[in-house]
């Protein structure tokens, strides 16, 4: 039976909803010494301002050593920036998509990772840059080299001769002849149409899903306006791994694509606006707007609307499978966009790992690395200088995913909103026997308030903090005088007796 007559096909997998991930960006965040870089390569030093870009020697074997971090911190899944042969310290600039970059110890430090991950139950995503290559890569340098007599013209969109591929590099008036992303001459875009283009395409998303990954993230696939393409290319990774998990980079809603034949989830910006507007509505960060969205801020009600539509979007398996991340290599540093209001951080966080849909880490927010927009974002990661840590906020990181990964209900569970205004947010999540009440008070006094219990709580049920302090017991389908602390939230667990 072929992959597309699989009734799993359509489904994405079930280990995504019990995922917690931690994004990395290579070459920012760990250097080993062991891997076996060549005499005379010169490395910016580690910790270099991340404006005067470079290459500061992050690689896989750093990755493989810092597993017990973590392990330590709950991370079962890892999103890493592209590792393929590039020019360019993050890697969208691919020139050899059969080979990881040499800079983070190539095929064989890939190997490592996987296996080493794997042994301790961390799946590893890898990210697909499947739009557009580089000027470095093989089949445009031979137009480069060959003009229109070269056999592989067609897998670019050329208008003129010779090509102006470096007209802007050099500050040359020359207009830009081919097709490339947002017309960076740097970045070439494939002719998708092109049969050995798909083909090739096609056979580097089979060849490392059966290397070991876990799936792909994909790179602006909106930019690839082709259904049969990317149908095609869900067909190929399930059959070389039936669990792999389809994520693709889409800022705003995506219906269409989450309709079982192209991708299992996308990376949830809708998320992250409606978080950062809610929990940060005082301190955010004016006129910042990540991916050219702009961040609203919220009240509870128009947060809990927020929250309503967002989860209306999607059938509740694919709801599951969204990444719900905060901030990323694309966007400024969470903390940088709260203007260093660590409470707003922390209320994300814990939101985050209470809410449906997979948490994803940008690597080093746990211990309060921050950071503007792009280049800004993309710091080296301080193991030399533990000094330079915010352990508290570790500390939390390490609570709040500990208590998701405990509550099966947090994952996978029902969700209801129960209560929203004055600044709390409250909402039930409950899966069999196991069912617990969210409460969040976004404001800066304490606050009591009386939450109605909804469908999924027991109407005179009893309940005790699992995250905070409080015993309460229901009257009248409702808790009342429910005391949340300024800045902070609730979670209660109903009990039997």
């Amino acid at each position: 039976m072929s992959a597309s007559h699989d009734p799993a096909f359509a489904q994405p997998p079930e280990w995504v909803a019990h995922a917690i991930f931690y994004q990395i960006f290579p070459d920012r965040f760990a250097r080993s010494p062991r891997n076996p870089l060549p005499p005379g390569i010169r490395l910016k030093p580690w910790g270099t301002p991340p404006e005067e870009q470079g290459f500061q020697g992050g690689d896989l074997y750093g990755i493989v050593d810092r597993l017990d971090y973590l392990d330590e911190l709950g991370i079962n899944a890892i999103y890493l920036n592209p590792i393929f042969a590039s020019a360019a310290n993050h890697r969208y600039h691919t020139y050899d998509y059969f080979q990881v970059d040499p800079l983070l110890g190539g095929n064989a430090a890939l190997r490592e990772l996987l296996d080493a991950a794997h042994e301790r139950g961390i799946r590893v995503v890898l990210d697909g840059v499947f739009n557009h290559a580089s000027r470095g890569f093989w089949a445009f340098h031979h137009i480069l080299e060959n003009g229109p007599d070269s056999p592989y013209v067609d897998w670019f969109t050329v208008r003129g001769w010779p090509l102006h591929a470096y007209c802007r590099d050099e500050g040359l008036s020359h207009p830009l002849n081919y097709a490339a992303w947002w017309d960076l001459p740097a970045l070439p875009k494939f002719n998708i149409h092109n049969p050995g283009v798909r083909d090739y395409l096609l056979r580097v998303a089979r060849h490392w899903m059966e290397f070991g990954a876990d799936g792909w993230r994909l790179d602006v696939p909106q930019e690839i306006d082709d259904v049969a393409f990317w149908q095609a290319f869900r067909q190929v990774v399930r059959e070389a791994n039936p669990q792999a998990y389809l994520v693709g980079e889409i800022w705003g809603a995506a219906q269409e694509w989450l309709r079982g034949d192209r991708f299992d989830g996308v990376m949830n910006y809708i998320f992250s606006r409606l978080a950062l507007g809610f929990f940060a509505a005082r301190t955010l960060r004016p006129g910042y707007r990540p991916g050219g969205y702009p961040l609203h801020r919220l009240r509870a009600e128009a947060f809990a609307q927020g929250v309503h539509e967002m989860l209306a979007l999607y059938e509740w398996p694919v709801l599951l499978a969204q990444l719900n991340l905060l901030d990323s290599h694309d966007t400024a540093r969470a903390l940088w966009t709260v203007q260093g209001d660590e409470s707003a951080l922390r209320l994300c966080v814990l939101f985050q790992m209470t809410m449906p849909g997979a948490p994803c880490i940008y690597y080093g927010d746990e211990i309060g690395m921050t950071g503007g927009p792009d280049p800004g974002c993309r710091g080296a990661f301080p193991w030399h200088d533990p000094a330079r840590w915010n352990h508290g906020l570790l500390e939390f990181y390490r609570q709040a995913i500990g208590l998701r990964r405990r509550f099966v209900a947090l994952r996978t569970g029902d969700f209801e909103t129960l209560h929203a205004g004055q600044g709390v947010y409250a909402f039930a999540r409950a899966q069999g026997q196991e069912r617990l009440l969210v409460a969040f008070n976004a404001w800066r006094r304490p606050r009591q308030a009386t939450i109605p219990l909804g469908r999924l709580l027991s109407p005179d049920g009893r309940f005790r903090a699992v995250w905070g302090e409080g015993d309460y017991t229901a009257h009248g389908g409702a808790l009342s005088g429910v005391r949340i602390p300024p800045r902070s939230a609730l979670i209660l667990r109903e009990t039997t007796a």
